[in-house]
């Protein structure tokens, strides 16, 4: 009985199928990516370092630094807010470069009024046009922060705080507590600060160096689960050698909502008017072109040509929001051919190692001034390019799905992807590879049952 067992299963779990089996559930197991950890940008983070540069008569006078080290996220309109709880009783008597968004209960207070009274103040960015006498170096940008990789000069926001009955010295300062960082809505979570070794700043003429008083970090790691619940993005496939077009997955990012009139917009007539939700603390939540996938944004993977040598790639990605432009996109893709990718149109290429022996990730974004901007949905509202590679003869196939990505990231959020075993197969191939791996799984199923009820 169980050598006969073995052969059914042998003969249903092919290497190809199980291969595919495989694919379909790792596929599945990162539609929500509801990991903290991005195996693809496993250092990535934001810091934020809190320098006290002065001492005050009642506090001290700090420079507070945000940067974000991550290699493909940004933080987008309406930009980062940052809060914390203090430790003792500490005001802000002035600030710089920022503000709070409340100002609290400062009624005990004669005389000078501290700009912040709050026991857990927020902090915001001034946005850019805000006077000179009101900004220091780094702020003013209303909170966006580019990634690391795609723009390193606009990827740190600074804001300079004037903090009053806390201590005087490094001994009887204390840190404060419970940092939250929202960039524009939840997503991110904050460790305890630290208190590290002081800063050090080098002059102008680089022939002097300071340093500051004291020094604490605090790091922030993303959680796309907790940014969203729902997925962003998706990714749709083509090829030349198969006429099927794998679209997105079906309610990839939601479903339409057919219960209340104009709550799903028509793509042939968008009557916007109707259906824009009023401005509000969610207003960067997306209102989306009605479609199958309701994703904000979809890239299109096409295999366009095959030469002797060389194999092409065409890559759309097309805004369906309505609300919103993407500046400073940018796409990061896992494919096992970008260690011999030869050109790449109208985009700008970086290739990112996570692991160091393996060149298989790419970070592709647009050329300033040219397609950086992913315009709203309508006609303009697509980015496209394409890509070149060089034919690697001990592992170049279109079998398999072999010349579709693996992962896509979109600003940093996983797409979902197809399951595999809906990607376009090689004419000669189609015949044994359009058997449902659901069907396979089923029919053994069915024959472990009978088999269970004849012994």
């Amino acid at each position: 009985m169980a050598n006969l067992f073995m052969f059914i299963a042998r003969s249903f779990f092919n290497i190809s199928s199980f291969s595919v089996l495989l694919l379909f559930l790792l596929s599945f197991s990162s539609f929500t990516a509801t990991e903290a950890y991005d195996p693809l940008d496993p250092n990535g983070n934001i810091t934020i370092k809190w320098d006290i540069m002065s001492w005050t008569a009642d506090g001290y006078v700090a420079v507070v630094t945000i940067f974000n080290f991550q290699q493909y996220r940004h933080i987008q309109a309406p930009g980062w807010t940052l809060g914390w709880k203090w430790s003792k009783k500490e005001v802000i008597w002035s600030m710089m470069g920022g503000q709070t968004t409340e100002q609290g209960d400062c009624s005990r207070f004669k005389g000078n009024i501290p700009h912040c009274c709050k026991k857990d103040p927020t902090v915001v960015d001034l946005l850019p046009g805000t006077p000179y006498n009101q900004q220091i170096a780094n702020c003013c940008k209303g909170g966006v922060l580019n990634s690391w990789v795609q723009d390193p000069a606009t990827a740190a926001s600074s804001f300079q705080v004037s903090v009053g009955q806390a201590g005087t010295t490094n001994k009887t300062v204390r840190v404060p507590k419970n940092f939250t960082l929202k960039a524009p809505g939840p997503g991110y979570t904050c460790g305890p600060a630290k208190i590290v070794k002081p800063s050090r700043f080098v002059t102008a003429d680089k022939r002097r160096v300071t340093q500051a008083l004291m020094t604490w970090n605090v790091t922030c790691t993303y959680s796309q689960f907790l940014a969203q619940k729902t997925p962003t993005c998706c990714v749709s496939l083509s090829s030349f050698y198969n006429e099927t077009i794998v679209p997105c997955p079906q309610c990839a990012c939601g479903c339409q909502n057919t219960s209340q009139p104009g709550s799903c917009v028509d793509p042939k007539a968008p009557h916007i008017a109707s259906v824009v939700p009023s401005t509000g603390k969610n207003n960067y939540a997306p209102l989306v072109q009605c479609t199958s996938h309701m994703c904000p944004v979809r890239v299109h993977w096409h295999v366009k040509l095959n030469y002797k040598e060389y194999w092409r790639v065409k890559v759309t990605i097309t805004n369906f929001n309505y609300n919103m432009n993407y500046t400073q996109w940018n796409l990061v893709v896992q494919h096992p051919n970008f260690d011999n990718l030869t050109q790449i149109f109208s985009f700008n290429y970086k290739s990112l190692t996570p692991y160091t022996a393996i060149n298989d990730t790419a970070m592709l974004w647009g050329v300033k001034f040219y397609n950086d901007l992913l315009s709203q949905a309508g006609q303009i509202g697509n980015v496209q390019s394409e890509l070149l590679f060089r034919k690697d003869k001990a592992t170049f196939t279109f079998e398999k799905g072999w010349a579709f990505p693996r992962r896509i990231y979109f600003n940093g959020d996983n797409c979902v992807m197809p399951p595999p075993d809906a990607y376009p197969w090689l004419p000669n191939g189609s015949s044994h590879q359009l058997i449902s791996t659901l069907s396979l799984l089923t029919t053994l199923l069915a024959v472990m049952a009978f088999l269970l009820g004849y012994a």
